[in-house]
């Protein structure tokens, strides 16, 4: 009797691991979603609207650095790692100046369109 009481308990607590695979998981993606074919759009001397309309509104703007503008894509998916790419773009007189992050800057991202 004490062997079907602990095989009972035993399935009871290992139920949710054994049925875990067949639960459905959405994924939950958040922030910016950015591709390498949209940083390279970008050039120094891009003022901040023409960037806002290749990239889209930032996540944030950086409270102590009024010249960055951070994009952050955050991906966690049901089953499996998490991704995040970040990139920042960094203003002076509202003109683009440099970008660093999870992404490659473009070849030609230091000529200015004008040129």
């Amino acid at each position: 009797m004490r062997f079907i009481g602990f095989l009972v308990i035993a399935l009871t607590l290992s139920a949710c691991s054994i049925f875990e695979p067949l639960v459905y998981r959405i994924d939950i993606p958040q922030g910016n979603y950015i591709e390498q074919k949209d940083v390279d759009k970008l050039r120094v001397g891009m003022s901040q609207e023409q960037v806002e309309y290749v990239l889209g509104t930032p996540v944030a703007e950086n409270a102590f650095r009024s010249g960055a503008w951070h994009y952050i894509y955050h991906l966690k998916p049901g089953r499996g790692p998490i991704t995040t790419r970040e990139l920042i773009i960094y203003f002076t007189d509202e003109r683009v100046t440099n970008i660093e992050g999870d992404f490659n800057i473009p070849e030609n991202f230091f000529i200015p369109l004008d040129a």
